[in-house]
């Protein structure tokens, strides 16, 4: 991730996340899907949101961005609550239709945040984040590990 630009390397983990949860479903009706698949995408959306919540947005809300700052970790909750009843549903013996229809709830929503996010919140990376948090964020992307028990700040709502 050394030469990639810190934008185009949190585009990039949002598509493998989509990735990952689109194949899950496919393998669904043959019986082909793969769990394991799904929960490392909930685990790396949760990391994701973690980095975004704790290093990317406090210096860019900061700079100005207030709202769309707001927006975004707003629908953050969202996106917890998803995946937290997405999990439930894995845990338990969910039939094929709660499994697609979760899927395709949280595919939904992240197309919608990551359409906003990556134009809006992204493209001030580079102008609104100085150095030293740019550098963070860099050691983060490669090997950061996301707190025991952390949750965003809008997970309850």
């Amino acid at each position: 991730m050394h030469t990639l630009a810190l934008d185009v390397a949190l585009e990039r983990e949002h598509h493998e996340i989509d990735r990952a949860i689109e194949t899950f479903v496919e393998g669904l009706p043959d019986g082909s899907a793969r769990p394991d698949l799904l929960i490392a995408a909930l685990e790396t959306l949760r990391r994701h949101i973690y980095l975004e919540e704790s290093m990317l947005f406090p210096p860019i809300r900061e700079a100005g961005m207030t709202m769309p700052i707001f927006v975004m970790m707003r629908e953050h909750g969202e996106l917890w609550r998803t995946m937290d009843a997405l999990a439930t549903l894995l845990a338990g013996d969910a039939d094929i239709g709660s499994l697609e229809d979760a899927c395709g709830l949280l595919l939904a929503q992240l197309h919608q945040h990551n359409s906003k996010e990556e134009p809006i919140v992204y493209s001030h990376i580079d102008t609104d984040l100085p150095a030293q948090a740019r550098a963070e964020l860099s050691r983060f992307l490669e090997t950061g590990q996301m707190p025991d028990g952390w949750l965003c700040r809008h997970a309850g709502e």
